[in-house]
């Protein structure tokens, strides 16, 4: 179990470093839009699509996940590309449970694939970071609402102690 976390841990901060370095430029992003536009082809489209699921823009995220989904459904050739740019962006988008799910589902035709497995590992450390911090947030807002239902406690035997 330790060397499993040790491991995803690893893997997310690798893959955040990556992604971090590898966000496009605006131009990047418009060059790629206008050839796109200029010559539309699946693999145009797919270029533009692979490095808007790199993007800093969750607008251009999303959008990255129906072009990438599209291209899939079209019988695209390079599908599993495809799913794991798709499920970069949805990384990044912080939906770690379906991120790691497409990861899954490459990993089940390409068992091999260090890429998706290095997302799969960075997706699952991730949800559990999430988790985690659901739950100190939780229990933060549950001690607060006890101590507030203290404090009116308080407040409300004064008052009756004052009437009587």
């Amino acid at each position: 179990m330790g060397e499993t976390k040790h491991t995803q841990s690893q893997a997310k901060r690798d893959l955040d470093e990556k992604l971090r370095l590898s966000t496009p430029s605006r131009q990047v992003l418009e060059e790629l839009a206008v050839a796109c536009a200029k010559n539309p082809s699946p693999d145009n489209t797919f270029q533009y699509a692979f490095a808007l699921s790199k993007s800093n823009e969750k607008s251009e995220l999303r959008y990255a996940i129906t072009i990438l989904d599209g291209l899939v459904s079209e019988g695209y050739s390079h599908q599993v590309d495809c799913l794991y740019a798709a499920a970069t962006a949805l990384y990044l988008l912080g939906d770690y449970e379906e991120a790691r799910t497409r990861c899954e589902n490459i990993l089940r035709s390409k068992p091999g694939s260090r890429i998706a497995s290095e997302l799969h590992l960075a997706s699952i450390e991730s949800q559990e970071q999430k988790e985690s911090q659901q739950l100190k947030q939780a229990a933060v807002g549950g001690t607060v609402a006890v101590a507030a239902l203290g404090v009116i406690a308080g407040v409300a035997s004064v008052m009756l102690a004052k009437k009587n």
